[in-house]
């Protein structure tokens, strides 16, 4: 069930191979990206999923941290929000996941976000369920921040990270989920995640893509054909 599906040699390839083959099957974007307005989601990138001593231990995990990094790197340089959550619950709020996974991810030791991301000049916000929305503040930061635009990274791909995504979807926040910067246990599962999401909740993206737009920077990828023109001034891409 579990494979190291990214690594750090292969991440940047195989991300672009995965986010073609959902622009193959659905086509064209609904929105582009704009700089302004926009916050980074890093979802739940704790010890709990990089310690191989963890039961929930994700191979792909130390392969998309650098990339987290550079992107928390940009948003910070061009003071934009960037918002950590971290999954703590207990028998009171686990609700059904409690029942679901026979378990509790009680805080402690394994609940603290990795030391490679310095969290001390951003917003870290603990939630209980997949959703990151759930019952938590995240709603009321981003709107504070009058935040539009949502770029999604973290794990797990395909739970905590989708449903997420979903939930910003249904909200109303114009959702950029990372292809190169989300990871869970298998293939298989974050392919499936990128297809479902792309046909109706998020726009797939590269953190690269990320990145060029905010340093206001035409594509460069595929995209080849665009002139520097074609970017807005507030700095929008097509995320095709």
């Amino acid at each position: 069930m579990k494979e190291k599906y990214f690594t750090r040699q292969n991440l940047a390839g195989k991300a672009k191979e995965i986010k073609k083959e959902a622009e193959l099957a659905f086509g064209h974007p609904k929105f582009e990206f704009t700089a302004k307005n926009s916050a980074l989601l890093v979802i739940d990138m704790q010890k709990f999923f990089s310690e191989t001593s963890s039961n929930a231990f994700i191979p792909s995990f130390e392969a998309i941290t650098p990339v987290i990094s550079s992107l928390i790197e940009k948003f910070k340089g061009k003071s934009l929000p960037v918002i950590f959550t971290k999954h703590v619950n207990t028998h009171d709020n686990a609700s059904l996941m409690g029942k679901w996974w026979r378990s509790f991810l009680e805080d402690g030791e394994y609940t603290s976000i990795v030391a490679d991301f310095d969290t001390e000049m951003h917003t870290v916000m603990e939630k209980s369920q997949y959703d990151a929305f759930y019952e938590s503040e995240l709603e009321g930061i981003l709107k504070k921040f009058g935040v539009e635009n949502l770029v999604v990274t973290g794990v797990m791909t395909h739970l905590c990270c989708e449903t997420t995504a979903r939930s910003a979807f249904v909200r109303g926040f114009k959702t950029f989920f990372t292809v190169d910067g989300t990871a869970t246990y298998n293939e298989g599962f974050h392919r499936n995640t990128i297809m479902n999401l792309s046909h109706g909740f998020a726009v797939p993206v590269l953190t690269e893509e990320i990145r060029a737009a905010l340093e206001g920077k035409p594509q460069l990828d595929k995209r080849k054909e665009l002139s520097s023109s074609s970017i807005h001034p507030q700095q929008h891409f097509p995320c095709r």
